[in-house]
């Protein structure tokens, strides 16, 4: 091997080598932090919904809600966000000409560069007020399905689930689409051209050509929205309503609090180091959580490429 080859190898494998050095650091620097106040905890870290951490000596403070609304949120978002991103992923792929399909791509890419907190603001000054006719639609509507029953935060329509998971999803649009856009282009242009020469449609060379390809991509690329919706914070904080004595009930019209909005609300309490182990401790299980979603995704587009 030359000596640049050598030397460029050993300089890959030492960054790759940082990268997992640092994960590894950050995880055993939480679980170092949580573990005082997970001994002082006074009820179950994982299964109650009491969070009360402003009084050092009674801890009393658990993650089953703040899971709940983190996985419900982000649901939500992906459910909206993926047949949009689909959506826009083919149109700029297969119908849109070239001249059209780059600048529009550039501006939805262009989503990712605006800052959590101006969604945060635009989603409960104006998003939501235009939202809650439609929120008090639905639950007089199809109330008596659990997802759209009463909320805790009712009559208020605004710092609800449903007014986060939309905003969630605007912010999830440029990352679907943009890996989806890309695995799509990938789709060889001889399947593409033999289903047109056979006299298949254009739908038709979608369906049995693009999308069987892409299916893995478009499904990585999901899962790795997902990740990004995990641990969104300051546009979270903004919107969700945290209800005074209320617990999740299961409805997308529920306030609440997930992991980050959490943490990022009650950092005057960091000033002892027995109340910020109990965040400490949240913070780890949303690290777990988002590494875990994170690399299924990988998994699963390491499986489509070696297809």
């Amino acid at each position: 091997m030359r000596p640049g080859d050598r030397i460029f190898k050993n300089l890959t494998t030492g960054a790759g080598i940082v990268v997992v050095a640092l994960i590894a650091l950050i995880g055993i620097f939480l679980i170092v932090q949580a573990i005082p106040a997970l001994r002082a905890d006074h009820v179950s870290f994982l299964t109650s919904r009491v969070w009360v951490t402003n009084d050092p000596t009674n801890l009393s403070f658990g993650i089953l809600d703040l899971f709940l609304v983190t996985v419900y949120t982000s649901l939500v978002a992906l459910v909206i966000a993926m047949p949009i991103s689909l959506g826009i992923a083919l149109f700029l792929t297969q119908y849109a000409p070239r001249q059209l399909a780059r600048p529009f791509a550039y501006v939805v890419d262009l989503l990712a560069a605006v800052p959590s907190i101006i969604f945060g603001l635009w989603g409960i000054l104006v998003l939501a007020p235009d939202l809650a006719p439609v929120s008090g639609w639905l639950n007089k509507t199809l109330g008596f399905i659990p997802i759209f029953g009463t909320g805790n935060i009712f009559p208020n329509f605004s710092g609800t689930i449903f007014t986060a998971g939309v905003v969630l999803a605007v912010m999830l649009l440029p990352i679907i689409t943009s890996l989806s856009r890309e695995v799509f282009e990938r789709t060889p242009t001889a399947q593409v051209e033999g289903a047109l020469a056979l006299g298949a449609t254009r739908w038709e060379v979608i369906r049995t050509t693009v999308l069987p390809f892409g299916k893995g991509g478009y499904i990585g690329a999901s899962m790795l929205g997902l990740g990004r919706a995990l641990g969104e914070t300051i546009a979270l904080a903004v919107i969700l309503y945290i209800p005074r004595g209320g617990h999740f009930g299961w409805s997308i019209f529920d306030g609440g609090a997930t992991f980050a909005s959490q943490i990022a609300a009650n950092y005057a309490e960091f000033n002892n180091p027995t109340s910020a182990g109990a965040y400490i401790a949240a913070g780890l299980v949303l690290f777990v959580l988002t590494f875990a979603v994170n690399f299924a995704a990988r998994a699963i587009i390491g499986e489509r490429k070696g297809a």
